[in-house]
């Protein structure tokens, strides 16, 4: 500090010595002197106050500048990364994959296979492009959506992906992916050190829902034959051929497991404002398609937070017959938690709205879906 000051005392005699000069550029100089010496001395008495003059309280030299900073922040890099698929029959295990997906950067983008490539590797889908594309593009983790991607990523698509949509990584599940030649449709990605693997979700499919489909439109009297009974049984319990579990009544309780955890995982993990206008719908919302998208969309826009009630198996099978629901309570639970449109759901919700259930999530207006689009709202 002393060194400080002598350096301080010299600086002012040498402007000093210059006062009797006649140049202006000796004026300029006494001037730019006097500033420099001016904010020395400020950062010294700074220094000073903070080591003897603790106990007084000045500002700090950030706080006067905000501005300067002697080492600014880089900017943090967005990771952006990449996920295809055919997103046929769309259920909860996908939502699942495209939320892990998610979870391995910043932005995900996601590829919605065309019916071209999925009749040459698959097989006809049984939804078209534009329900799948309505599907994918309403999952909450989802950022951007490219509609007509191919099956396999050659490394033409692979190229593209990385220079124009600024892909960092290639995601896909850990279950193979084998094309028609025996070769791997990630071949490119893990050569090009750009591929990420998660884990499948396990407990359903799209051949597994198909199998749940076909006990319901067919009529379980003239099936229900020891002839006819074997395949059946096969899809809608998940039984193996030859095998009979014994169930003969109700529809098919899948092999998911629900957690806590994974509805924690789902759930968007806050709740209305104290001033929100609350709507709250109610339905069955079994095998999950763009018409649920559609309708949950517009009950969204009549108010700030939209509850949603799934109804129970048995409420939904006393309606719709012994078969139904093809999807269980809590797989129709997450996927409808996984649309972007969907604040909060009530699993195992009433038929009816009472009273109760309005005063208790302060419900402010209730909709219902019926044919007669205008007959569809009821205010409170």
């Amino acid at each position: 500090m002393s060194i400080l000051l002598i350096i301080l005392g010299q600086g002012f005699g040498s402007s000093e010595k210059m006062v009797g000069g006649s140049s202006g550029q000796g004026d300029q100089g006494q001037v730019l002197q006097r500033l420099m010496g001016g904010l020395l001395l400020t950062v010294a008495i700074f220094g000073l106050s903070s080591h003897y003059l603790s106990f007084i309280s000045f500002p700090t030299i950030t706080s006067l500048f905000p501005a300067i900073t002697l080492f600014p922040k880089k900017k943090k890099k967005t990771v952006r990364v990449y996920m295809d698929g055919c997103f046929d029959l769309m259920h909860y295990g996908h939502a699942n994959a495209l939320r892990q997906a998610r979870a391995l950067g910043d932005e995900l983008v996601v590829g919605v296979v065309s019916d071209e490539e999925i009749i040459a590797n698959k097989g006809p889908p049984v939804m078209s492009m534009d329900e799948r594309m309505v599907m994918v593009s309403s999952v909450k983790w989802v950022d951007k959506v490219i509609a007509d991607a191919p099956y396999a990523i050659t490394e033409e698509f692979m190229n593209k992906l990385f220079t124009e949509y600024n892909i960092d990584y290639i995601i896909h599940g850990d279950d193979p992916c084998i094309l028609p030649d025996g070769s791997d449709a990630y071949a490119h990605a893990k050569k090009a050190g750009r591929y990420k693997q998660i884990k499948r979700t396990e407990g359903v499919s799209s051949t597994d829902i198909v199998g749940r489909m076909l006990l319901c439109v067919r009529d379980r009297q003239i099936l229900e034959t020891p002839n006819h009974a074997s395949l059946q049984r096969q899809f809608s319990h998940g039984s193996t051929p030859g095998q009979d579990n014994g169930n003969a009544s109700g529809t098919r309780i899948s092999h998911f497991l629900p957690t806590s955890r994974r509805i924690v995982q789902f759930s968007n993990g806050k709740g209305p404002r104290p001033d929100a206008r609350i709507v709250y719908m109610d339905g069955a919302f079994d095998l999950f398609h763009a018409g649920h998208v559609e309708i949950l969309k517009c009950a969204r826009d009549y108010g700030d937070f939209l509850l949603v009630g799934i109804h129970t198996d048995q409420t939904v099978s006393a309606h719709r017959g012994p078969h139904h629901p093809i999807m269980s309570l809590h797989e129709r639970s997450l996927s409808v938690l996984a649309c972007r449109y969907v604040d909060e759901v009530i699993i195992g919700a009433p038929s009816e709205v009472t009273k109760d259930m309005i005063k208790t999530f302060n419900i402010s207006l209730v909709l219902h879906g019926t044919v007669q689009e205008s007959e569809g709202v009821r205010n409170i």
